[in-house]
């Protein structure tokens, strides 16, 4: 009996050791995108990495995966995307620091993961599971008309379309159709791929999802869904990875993100753009 209950006890004792430092690392995230407090979001990666390391001292072993060098990453992912305003602007100048700096997030941790801790804890499996089954099918159809239900309601009633430059010509509408699908990709490389993953070494599926959660959302939030908006990314930052630890396909949860984005997109050139698609939308 007693060595049965330290056995299930074990894991507990590990997932809350592992919770402080990985709540002050992913407090980080409203810390920078919602609150806009650089130093404070600094400051509770490096109390998370911190944590992580002294509680770690002296109990890692080679089968076990290390709390510290994974928080590292999502640190590291964090603090180079925290050096940009995430202000949906453009311009050129603008798209390209958007480039470096998001790509940055998701290569650098990649490349430290690899050849650095020699660990390749990050990976990015495009097909998973293999051939899509029909609830996937079905998913993206259910994605698209929930999409056109509820967000010209979502982005004109609320106004938060106007956290978007206006596209009022060809040029712009292409630009903010490569942009929001690029950021779209980038969101599941770096939330799902990266964050949910490492996290996922050390917590239950539902513990790695919640934490995951707060860095999606906050990270909209500053891009530009605010008012109710959470209501809407809250949901979606959680079933995207759930739908990602059950497929285990990268490409389908990005074409999942694509579809709601290629909403997104025409939503926003509707509210920018009053009577042009009029004949699409109810709102």
């Amino acid at each position: 009996m007693i060595t049965h209950t330290a056995a299930v006890s074990a894991p507990h004792l590990r997932w809350a050791r592992a919770a402080l430092p990985a709540l002050l690392v992913c407090l980080a995230a409203p810390a920078y995108f919602v609150l806009l407090q650089p130093l404070l979001g600094a400051a509770l990666l490096v109390a998370g990495v911190g944590t992580a390391f002294v509680l770690e001292r002296g109990r890692v072993t080679a089968s076990a995966p290390s709390l510290t060098r994974d928080l590292s990453l999502i640190a590291l992912g964090m603090a180079i995307v925290s050096t940009i305003s995430l202000e949906a602007k453009l311009d050129d100048l603008s798209m390209l620091r958007f480039t470096l700096a998001l790509g940055g997030a998701v290569a650098v941790p990649y490349a430290v993961s690899r050849w650095i801790y020699r660990d390749r804890a990050i990976r990015f499996p495009w097909r998973g599971g293999g051939r899509w089954k029909r609830w996937q099918w079905g998913w993206l159809v259910a994605v698209i008309v929930l999409g056109w239900a509820i967000l010209p309601f979502y982005f004109i009633t609320s106004g938060v379309y106007r956290n978007w430059p206006v596209v009022d010509s060809p040029d712009l509408i292409a630009r903010l159709f490569i942009g929001v699908g690029a950021v779209g990709i980038w969101d599941e490389l770096f939330f799902i791929c990266t964050v949910f993953v490492l996290l996922r070494r050390h917590f239950p599926a539902a513990a790695a999802n919640a934490l995951q959660a707060i860095v999606f959302v906050s990270f909209l939030w500053e891009l530009g869904y605010r008012a109710w908006g959470p209501v809407l990314t809250i949901p979606f930052a959680l079933l995207q990875a759930l739908i990602f630890l059950k497929t285990r396909s990268l490409g389908y949860v990005v074409t999942v993100h694509l579809l709601f984005d290629a909403v997104v997109f025409a939503v926003l050139v509707h509210a920018h753009n009053p009577g042009l698609l009029d004949a699409i939308f109810l709102v």
